[in-house]
């Protein structure tokens, strides 16, 4: 009889979220992996997502379909040019960014939160980092810690007393670099991941967006080059 306690982890297919299912697993339970085709430009990222999955052990695999680009406001979800830099020292942490999609967290959670309830599991995974990101609102602990309020107030389960949603983030206070330290020990092939915003017509990142540049500081941080990066050199754009 299998006595593992279920997760759900919200997965993208990138650094973040591979390291997260890690962790997971590390401690002990057994992981439902959720991914979402939104309508999001760099799509290229589900597949990432589904290989993350088989090689992390996900007991199972979901890719949930939404379409946010009916609402746009983003440069992921709408006709808006995804911004490019030299280096990331370049990048303007004073406003919330273009690539910034409306209430997504939000509603990825809410998601995460229905098959939980339906799989009878209290716990849910998400990659935040309130250090190194981009400056979204729905990357601090202070949301995370609302939408936990919130979501014990909102199921069947929780009315009844049969689930106490937790809502883990393990990363929210480490750095891209030791992110990437935890999920090295815990054996995550980074090169099976996917972090780029906008991505080439072949699904090779691009090097330049503030995801790739956030990324390939952090492995600069730990000596090591970013594979994402090596398998692009020398892209055109």
């Amino acid at each position: 009889m299998n006595t593992k306690r279920k997760a759900v982890v919200l997965l993208s297919g990138g650094l973040d979220s591979a390291t997260v299912l890690a962790i997971a697993r590390a401690e002990g339970y057994e992981c439902y992996a959720l991914s979402f085709r939104y309508g999001q430009r760099h799509e290229v990222e589900l597949a990432a997502a589904g290989r993350v999955a088989e090689a992390g052990g996900a007991a199972a695999h979901v890719v949930a379909d939404i379409d946010l680009r009916l609402f746009g406001g983003s440069a992921l979800t709408a006709d808006i040019a995804v911004p490019h830099h030299d280096r990331v020292e370049d990048l303007d942490i004073s406003e919330i960014p273009v690539t910034y999609v409306p209430a997504r967290n939000t509603i990825f959670l809410s998601f995460a939160l229905a098959w939980a309830e339906t799989l009878e599991a209290s716990d849910v995974f998400i990659g935040v980092n309130a250090l190194d990101y981009s400056g979204y609102p729905d990357c601090r602990a202070e949301y995370i810690s609302a939408y936990e309020t919130m979501a014990n107030l909102a199921t069947k389960a929780g009315v009844e007393g049969r689930q106490q949603l937790r809502i883990h983030t393990p990363l929210i206070e480490l750095t891209k670099g030791q992110t990437i330290e935890r999920g090295l020990a815990l054996g995550v092939d980074y090169a099976l991941t996917h972090s780029c915003y906008d991505p080439t017509e072949d699904g090779r990142a691009c090097g330049s967006c503030d995801s790739c540049l956030l990324r390939s500081r952090g492995f600069a941080e730990v000596g090591l080059t970013d594979p994402a990066l090596a398998t692009s050199a020398g892209a055109a754009r």
